[in-house]
């Protein structure tokens, strides 16, 4: 009498099998051996990939070739005990979104999406979230209305491909709907002044430009003398925050641009600056440092985490204080009295990564 010595389907195989059945809608006979499991992988894997192939909630899937070159992996979102309590995690965005790509959780299956979401300042939005129900949504960037759409499916492709650092936080309510003018408003040539800590107030002057028309351009006031003339870049640094001063200049170049009696060209060129700048402000970054400090860590032990360090003459070694006092803005750079606002973005995902151990957006403003 004959035994049948086939190896029976492995566990990981049954569990394509339940995914397969369930995301295809149909059933399958189970299967006695490791190549029957085989065989009927294939089966349902040629049916998921055939055209207009429905989905569960009765919608129409992706391109069959898209599924094709999705990656399976599993992505590294951080848990919710580590999401900061002041931002609010939103509920599914009301805006109708562009599917960019799709992937599944190695672990338990679960199918997500990436998709590409307008929002109404002209932003778009790029978030990861649950491909069913829409569930836990993330934001992987938030491109400006300056950038080309192509841009949100590049951005796409990177972040199905990094294996490693594929990190990103919970969506907010304050992601969707953003402070400041909404797009199209004509501001007025004098719109509301930003008010620096030591009473400075900031705000856009018309002022004596190169040719015959008047130039728009930012400028300080208050205390002793007449109004000076800043960079949108200064005036950042001085307030350590990009709102509302962005907006506020994004909206008068719109605006005034053409104008054959006022000029913005100094003031458009200082915005594509901020935009395209590796070089982003570093409060956020500080605040996130001095929480950890007040959490136990040591300055020192974030900056050997960072690869920085010191020996002193008796060899022991210890982190460089002072190189992450300066990234961080507690400490003035060589050859300056002030602390500088500014950090460049790698030397920022450095200091998160592998100093605080989170994702560079929590500390990005």
């Amino acid at each position: 009498m004959r035994h049948d010595t086939a190896p029976t389907p492995t566990s990981s195989q049954q569990r394509r099998l339940r995914s397969l059945a369930e995301r295809t809608a149909t059933t399958f006979a189970a299967p006695r051996t490791r190549a029957e499991a085989s065989r009927e992988i294939s089966r349902l894997e040629r049916l998921e990939r055939a055209p207009h192939a429905a989905s569960r909630d009765g919608r129409e899937e992706d391109d069959p070739e898209t599924l094709t070159h999705t990656p399976i992996r599993q992505p590294q979102h951080r848990p919710a005990s580590d999401r900061s309590p002041m931002r609010k995690p939103a509920e599914t965005p009301p805006m109708a979104p562009r599917r960019l790509g799709r992937y599944l959780i190695a672990a338990d299956t679960e199918l997500r999406e990436v998709v590409a979401i307008d929002r109404p300042d002209g932003a778009v939005l790029v978030i990861d979230r649950e491909r069913v129900t829409h569930d836990d949504p993330r934001l992987v960037a938030e491109l400006h209305a300056e950038e080309p759409s192509a841009n949100a499916e590049l951005i796409c492709r990177l972040y199905l491909a990094d294996e490693n650092h594929r990190t990103c936080r919970a969506l907010t309510d304050e992601d969707l709907h953003p402070q400041g003018a909404p797009v199209g408003e004509t501001p007025a040539v004098a719109p509301p002044q930003i008010i620096e800590h030591d009473g400075h107030h900031y705000t856009l002057t018309v002022t004596a430009g190169r040719s015959t028309r008047g130039e728009l351009r930012w400028a300080r006031t208050g205390g002793e003398g007449d109004p000076q003339t800043h960079t949108l870049r200064e005036v950042i640094a001085a307030v350590e925050r990009y709102e509302p001063a962005c907006t506020i200049t994004r909206a008068a170049v719109a605006a005034h641009h053409p104008d054959e009696q006022l000029s913005v060209t100094t003031l458009k060129a200082e915005l594509e600056r901020i935009t395209a700048s590796p070089i982003v402000l570093n409060r956020r970054l500080r605040e996130k440092v001095e929480h950890a400090v007040a959490a136990g860590h040591t300055l020192s032990e974030i900056a050997i985490r960072c690869g920085r360090t010191k020996r002193d003459g008796h060899g022991n070694r210890s982190g460089e204080t002072s190189w992450l006092g300066r990234r961080i803005g507690r400490l003035p750079e060589s050859g300056s009295s002030h602390p500088t606002p500014w950090v460049h973005t790698d030397t920022l995902a450095l200091i998160a990564r592998e100093g605080l151990r989170v994702s560079p957006r929590d500390v990005e403003l």
